[in-house]
């Protein structure tokens, strides 16, 4: 017995030891055993260091005066940036005068007719009411405008993109090599980048575009390479025994078996651009975005709807349009997608053209037209009369915004930067080695020392708290909201179009009812984010916890588990990995919002981006993106999930 006894108490702790979260808690607080003294006795007020910083304002300053100096005569701008910039405007112009000419009428037949040949009479019908909307809306011509932008814009991300996923897909070099790239280019706010392109490009169609394709391009590389990368191997070997040059290989074996990870690229990179639609406007680009732009400018709530909801129509056709085409089967290419089909809907589109400019009815009646702004100007200022303030016992909207920033907002950000900063990365490289490797804390580590070497340590830690808060309020919705979803398809169904109009409507349209129900400051910048964060967590979600094993349900329901039971026990766990990624998408959706939660208050990094924009200051605007930049990076490789980096080292 007293050696039993003896034996027992080394027996439970050689077990723990084994355990590899164990081993890495034990040395991270040998570490902090050794180094926090050190760094409270070298840098005991706990603000980041002058020392450590550098000052770019003089290199960046210099950079654009030059670039402003040469833009005329330097050679680089007259044959290189001038020849695009020409090709841009004449590609665009050339679509709109087509769209022109084609009149209302032969625009809507053609919609109609390619939503047939791809998914049926339903989505067909679907596609035309949506045109006859914008129509309605008297927002004809901006439509047309921006479906020019858009059409240039998604077929050069679609090259670009293309392009850099088979360079990725085809060698895994280039993969590790443009990852980081791809990285940049998504998580980089647009109102960053914005400033970079005017510069070069002048205000205009131009810049408009290329700033498009930065932010619309990504998606499209990541899902062409994920296609290749994921070929079926015995096929490719299959071919290749056949003899075929690697040339033959891709154009017969790996982009057929990637068709559905290219028409999801292409699904991605529409919707991608024509969220990109009202930030465009702000650098000169015409059509529904600058008609969104100006209603918010004199905070004509009505206006900004009427011509955001043709924004929004024209997503979810195109989502919905991209997305059959994309889950169309070999079936469905013969029946529906065959050369005499498609040549009937071409000649029947010319035919209702033809016959729309002999009647001389190629623009929109006037007199068709509904105006929708008065009677939504009245809800607003009713919604703000009423549900502001003075609303009997829960409270109005503004006072649910102080509590939110009394209690939430204001202590997290006072206890981050109360932090000392060297206390900060240590947190951060243990939660980074936790969920990942020590590449991965690595990285993380130095990201966030990059944002204190940039000197905007104190305004990036607001930026985070404001994040954190959103990325709470959206999970707890988000997650809450995808269990109803998952378990009832009716649920699902009504979810649909809502989860559409968040995830489509233009950022700025739903900025001016924000402000108006919460008032100017943090609290509504929180708010923005969390609706336009919450369609992907619910989304991701709901199909992570409808993909587990149907097996594993049933079994455990004869089991007599209770629906709770099931959820907890079973569903959960089973989709960790779409939990996982559903945090990580929600923390860089919020974090992308952070530029125009800056225009309503949110203040910090977002605010000090869109100054830069706003005064042409090329310094303050870059490296407040920056900033944004290596802040979204920390935040990724933090949640993103553990199994999508094993290897050596973990």
């Amino acid at each position: 017995m007293a050696t039993v006894t003896a034996s027992a108490p080394r027996a439970l702790p050689t077990g723990l030891l084994k355990h590899r979260a164990v081993q890495k808690i034990l040395l991270i607080a040998l570490a902090a055993a050794v180094l926090v003294p050190l760094a409270n006795a070298r840098w005991a007020s706990g603000s980041w260091p002058t020392a450590l910083t550098v000052d770019l304002t003089k290199p960046l300053g210099s950079a654009s005066d030059w670039i402003i100096d040469n833009r005329d005569s330097h050679p680089l701008f007259l044959y290189f940036f001038g020849y695009i910039s020409n090709a841009v405007v004449i590609s665009v112009h050339a679509v709109y005068l087509v769209l022109l000419g084609a009149g209302w009428a032969g625009v809507t037949a053609l919609g109609a007719l390619v939503a047939w040949r791809v998914a049926g009479v339903r989505l067909a019908l679907g596609t035309a009411a949506a045109f006859l909307a914008c129509g309605l809306l008297g927002m004809w011509v901006p439509t047309m405008q921006t479906l020019a932008l858009m059409v240039v814009a998604v077929l050069a991300s679609v090259v670009v993109g293309v392009l850099l996923g088979l360079a990725a897909g085809l060698s895994r070099r280039m993969d590790k090599i443009l990852r980081p790239v791809l990285d940049t280019m998504q998580v980089m706010p647009a109102y960053a980048y914005l400033l970079p392109v005017v510069l070069v490009f002048g205000m205009g169609v131009p810049a408009a575009v290329l700033a498009t394709v930065v932010y619309a391009a990504p998606p499209m590389a990541r899902l062409t390479a994920l296609g290749l990368q994921g070929a079926d191997k015995e096929v490719l070997e299959a071919v290749e025994s056949l003899g075929t040059t690697a040339r033959q290989r891709l154009l017969t074996a790996r982009i057929p078996l990637a068709r559905k990870e290219l028409l999801l690229g292409l699904n991605q990179t529409i919707m991608m651009a024509l969220s990109m639609a009202v930030i465009a406007s702000v650098i000169g680009a015409a059509g529904l975005g600058d008609r969104v732009y100006q209603a918010l400018a004199s905070v004509d709530v009505g206006a900004a709807l009427a011509a955001g909801i043709p924004i929004v129509l024209l997503a979810v056709v195109l989502d919905r349009v991209t997305g059959a085409a994309g889950a169309a089967g070999a079936a469905d290419d013969t029946e529906r997608q065959g050369r005499a089909g498609w040549a009937y809907a071409l000649a029947g589109t010319v035919v209702v053209a033809v016959a729309g400019r002999l009647l001389g009815r190629l623009d929109w009646p006037d007199a068709w037209t509904l105006n929708i702004a008065e009677p939504v100007n009245r809800a607003v200022d009713w919604m703000t009369a009423h549900l502001y303030s003075g609303v009997p016992v829960v409270g109005g909207t503004a006072d649910w915004a102080g509590h939110f920033t009394t209690w939430v907002l204001d202590p997290v950000r006072d206890g981050l930067q109360g932090l000392p900063w060297w206390s900060v990365l240590l947190i951060v490289a243990t939660l980074a080695w936790l969920i990942g490797t020590w590449r991965t804390a690595l990285t993380a580590v130095l990201a966030m020392a990059a944002i204190g070497v940039l000197g905007v340590w104190t305004p990036a830690l607001d930026t985070l708290s404001q994040v954190l808060a959103a990325v709470a309020v959206t999970l707890v919705l988000g997650f809450a909201t995808a269990v109803a979803a998952a378990r009832s398809n009716r649920v699902e169904r009504l979810l649909r179009p809502v989860l559409d109009v968040f995830q489509t409507m233009p950022q700025f349209v739903y900025l001016i009812p924000v402000v108006a129900l919460f008032g100017v400051g943090r609290a509504p910048a929180a708010a923005a984010a969390v609706v336009y964060a919450l369609p992907a967590v619910v989304r991701i979600t709901t199909q992570g916890l409808r993909q587990v094993d149907p097996a594993a349900m049933e079994s455990s329901k004869s089991l007599g588990a209770t629906s709770w039971q099931q959820l907890r026990q079973v569903q959960l766990p089973l989709a960790r990995p779409a939990l996982l990624l559903a945090v990580n998408q929600g923390v860089v959706l919020v974090l992308a919002v952070v530029v125009i939660g800056g225009l309503v208050g949110g203040g910090a990094l977002g605010y000090d981006t869109v100054f830069g924009l706003a005064q042409g200051d090329l310094a303050t605007g870059l490296v407040a993106g920056a900033a944004i930049v290596c802040l979204g990076l920390m935040l990724d490789r933090v949640t993103q999930p553990t199994e999508r980096r094993t290897g050596k080292g973990a």
